[in-house]
């Protein structure tokens, strides 16, 4: 496997925000404003429906403490954390990772989308979710 984070974990050749045993951060090659940082588990997991419940919760608890970090030591106003996983997502890296971007009233960024899905879905995606999610409370196991 020749995974790009895995690689900069491996060789410690990155610019290191923090380092744990289960995750990490990083600043990106390319940051999209200053400070932005990149948050990973510490071991290769593709995406988020490849990572063990336990790695995200040390992953996200570092995302978390990055972004209040942002806030006091930048000064920033918010932060955005983007991620994409799997194929339809423009996942690039496939190693899980979430970019955690400061931001600043009027700082000439936008990282929202700003069209929608081609995609339709012929049944209401919601109730799909809800079925999934609760299955104990889909029509199918009602009383």
């Amino acid at each position: 496997m020749d995974c790009v984070f895995c690689r900069l974990i491996r060789e410690d050749t990155a610019r290191w925000i923090a380092r744990g045993s289960m995750a990490c951060a990083f600043g990106p090659l390319n940051p999209l404003a200053p400070g932005h940082t990149l948050v990973v588990p510490t071991r290769h997991h593709a995406d988020l429906f490849d990572t063990p419940p336990e790695v995200l919760t040390a992953t996200m608890t570092l995302v978390q403490r990055v972004a209040a970090a942002m806030r006091t030591a930048l000064d920033a106003s918010g932060v955005n954390i983007l991620s994409a996983n799997g194929p339809g997502s423009e996942q690039s890296v496939h190693h899980l990772h979430f970019h955690v971007v400061p931001r600043w009233v009027d700082d000439g960024i936008s990282t929202w989308p700003t069209g929608q899905s081609n995609h339709r879905s012929v049944k209401d995606p919601e109730a799909r979710l809800f079925d999934t999610l609760n299955p104990a409370h889909s029509p199918d196991h009602r009383s």
